[in-house]
């Protein structure tokens, strides 16, 4: 008896340990990447270099954080790219036409990317209805209504925003971020501690683990579920506030396929597709990976950004692969 006991203690602990392996991999990737690009590259191997990521990929480690949520309960999320887009052009028409302040502007914009995740997350659960058709069809929504409001690029020329986007926070040896940087790093610690230290954070992984065995257990499957798609809604509609910023625009056209990076970024970062198993830390290593393939094709200067793509279809397959060696060791 004793013997069977502790070979399931093993079994399980070995498992436990074997989730850290696509984070530990995705980091090794990532440091080998910037040593690469070190030797290859003048000026490569520098800390702004690695801050200039952080700096044009803020918005996407924000809606990737919200991907992570939704991913780890086993669901997805095609909407986002849409709603990033939704939010880019509702500040910029408010803040271009009625002449609406940020300050009521951006609290609108969350309200609603929230509004959107709750609607979508009470249709698949209520109605039954697979994650892939509702969000699908909340992307064709919130795209379409980009285009009911404008179908050309709307400038932001308000001076408290602009002044913002425009403002670079300095760092020790003359290095900088942006505004953007700290709020994505802001959202990155919040979800951490709540996928971590709170309730909604463990019914996270135990929904994604087996629904089934969640709902015999007394968990609160319906609540959770619909929690994080309006999270995913939330940090879509903040990831537009972002790329306003970034962008000083609003464009129907905006985030185009942003969908697919945020769950590339959260696949590479080691969080299985099926929901139960990753860590938000996972997510954050994802996306730099992203961003340094973009630094280093940009550094190459002869390569074509659509190499960028090739790339990352390269990893998925690299890392599908592996979530599939794991998923098999674990049984």
């Amino acid at each position: 008896m004793s013997t069977g006991v502790l070979t399931r203690g093993r079994s399980a602990l070995s498992g436990h340990r074997s989730t850290y392996i696509p984070v530990l991999v995705t980091a090794g990737l990532l440091t080998a990447m910037f040593v690469a690009g070190g030797v290859r590259y003048e000026g490569f191997a520098t800390g702004q270099v690695v801050l200039n990521v952080f700096v044009d990929n803020a918005f996407l480690l924000v809606v990737a954080v919200g991907m992570t949520f939704v991913i780890l309960t086993g669901g997805i999320d095609l909407s986002v790219g849409a709603v990033v887009a939704l939010s880019t052009m509702v500040s910029a028409s408010l803040m271009a036409g009625p002449g609406w302040p940020p300050l009521l502007v951006v609290p609108l914009v969350l309200l609603i990317g929230a509004a959107l995740g709750l609607a979508m997350g009470c249709m698949i659960h209520y109605f039954d209805i697979q994650p892939f058709i509702v969000t699908l069809a909340g992307m064709f929504l919130a795209r379409g209504l980009c285009y009911v409001i404008g179908t050309d690029s709307i400038p932001i020329t308000d001076p408290a925003y602009t002044a913002v986007a425009q403002t670079q926070i300095a760092l020790p040896g003359g290095m900088f971020v942006s505004v953007s940087v700290v709020i994505a790093l802001a959202v990155v610690l919040a979800a951490a501690y709540v996928l971590h230290y709170t309730r909604l954070g463990r019914n996270v992984y135990a929904v994604g683990g087996s629904e089934q065995s969640a709902l015999l257990m007394g968990l609160p499957v319906a609540r959770t579920k619909i929690m994080v798609y309006t999270i995913s809604g939330f940090c879509s509609a903040l990831g537009g506030v972002l790329l306003s910023l970034y962008m000083l625009s609003g464009y129907g056209l905006h985030a185009v396929g942003m969908e697919l990076d945020a769950i590339a970024a959260v696949v590479i970062g080691g969080t299985l597709l099926t929901g139960g198993s990753g860590y938000l830390a996972g997510t954050v290593l994802g996306v730099l990976v992203l961003g340094l393939i973009q630094t280093i094709i940009s550094f190459e200067g002869t390569l074509s950004s659509w190499w960028t793509k090739i790339f990352i279809g390269l990893l998925l397959f690299a890392f599908i692969l592996l979530q599939r060696l794991i998923s098999a060791r674990r049984t």
